[in-house]
């Protein structure tokens, strides 16, 4: 559904995309996510049309957008972070006139409107005059002509801005019913999203792609991903950590806290380390060590956004990113032996 490759926008002296390359298919939904000025609104403006690339090229099912922009836009539902709509129009005016500029007609027009309105929840409004209505409408009108025309693919940016609890979980829905036979981005820092929507995620920093992968995967990068947190009772817990790294040489174990009759420890534990968790109960039984509290982790996403895109992280994140991407995205280019 999309072919994106190597995208490059500046401004004057400002990069604000560099080598951007992004593909879905249909049954997609990628969550396009980044600290402010990454570049997300950019990229997807260049996807759209709405700006012209300085190189690289997109194809919208198909299509090169520069070639036949008109032909790859029939593809493509755009909602923008600010909605643009003409406050002067009522709602059913406003949708009327966009199922025209999409060639609809007729029967065909009012089909396509009605379950626009449907679909947006809009049927309260659709005699209001826009400017009358509240952000949340305001965004659900927008949403609507995105999806009027029944695009094979949707550009969403922020699109759960400015909404209540309710109508966050309603566009949610949408996004995620629709994702079964679209291919969708969904631009967004919210992260609980990615959870709720996304079976696929792009992380942005200066102007590139420094991760592409599922959540899961991205989760994976956090450092207490699949760590196992347990606090021990002995009457000597410190010996207790000596004893651990002595039957566990693989694994990594780090103190989290340390009294006089209880250890915390963080442990990772190496997947050639066979039968680890029998083991390590094992241990604990003939050591007579009481097991208080045992977790484990599954890596947080907001830990792992701040470990990626905080300024002094810029060194660290190309090598995770770059043979992340290399595996899986023959042209991404780099010597991954200097990293």
């Amino acid at each position: 559904m999309l072919k994106a490759r190597h995208l490059v926008k500046e401004f004057g002296t400002i990069k604000a995309v560099m080598g951007v390359s992004l593909d879905l298919e249909k049954g997609d939904v990628l969550g396009l996510l980044g600290p402010n000025g990454a570049g997300k609104s950019t990229t997807m403006k260049m996807i759209t049309g709405y700006l012209e690339a300085d190189s690289g090229e997109v194809e919208i099912n198909g299509i090169n957008i520069e070639e036949d922009p008109i032909g790859a836009k029939r593809n493509l539902g755009y909602l923008p972070e600010t909605a643009p709509l003409y406050d002067e129009m009522r709602v059913i005016d406003f949708l009327n006139f966009i199922a025209e500029v999409r060639g609809l007609k007729g029967h065909q027009k009012r089909k396509h409107v009605n379950r626009a309105i449907e679909m947006c929840f809009l049927n309260q409004v659709t005699r209001q005059s826009i400017y009358t209505l509240s952000k949340g409408y305001r965004h659900r009108t927008c949403f609507a002509q995105a999806i009027l025309h029944d695009p094979a693919m949707l550009i969403l940016d922020e699109p759960t801005d400015g909404l209540d609890p309710n109508q966050k979980h309603e566009m949610r829905n949408m996004i995620k019913e629709m994702g079964r036979e679209k291919a969708i981005i969904v631009s967004t820092h919210i992260l609980e999203e990615v959870d709720a929507v996304c079976s696929r995620v792009a992380l942005m920093n200066y102007g590139q792609v420094i991760f592409n992968g599922t959540p899961e995967d991205l989760r994976a990068v956090s450092p207490d991903h699949k760590a196992l947190f347990v606090q021990l009772t002995a009457q000597n817990p410190h010996e207790i950590l000596l004893s651990l790294k002595e039957n566990f040489p693989k694994a990594k174990f780090l103190v989290d806290e340390l009294e006089s009759n209880y250890i915390r420890v963080k442990v990772h534990h190496h997947k050639k380390e066979l039968n680890f968790n029998d083991r390590f109960f094992s241990l604990c039984k003939d050591k007579q060590w009481r097991i208080d509290n045992l977790e484990t982790k599954e890596g947080r996403l907001d830990e792992v956004f701040r470990t990626l895109t905080m300024p002094n992280s810029r060194t660290d994140w190309p090598t995770a990113s770059l043979i992340w991407n290399k595996r899986n995205d023959p042209t991404v280019t780099g010597d991954l032996g200097k990293l």
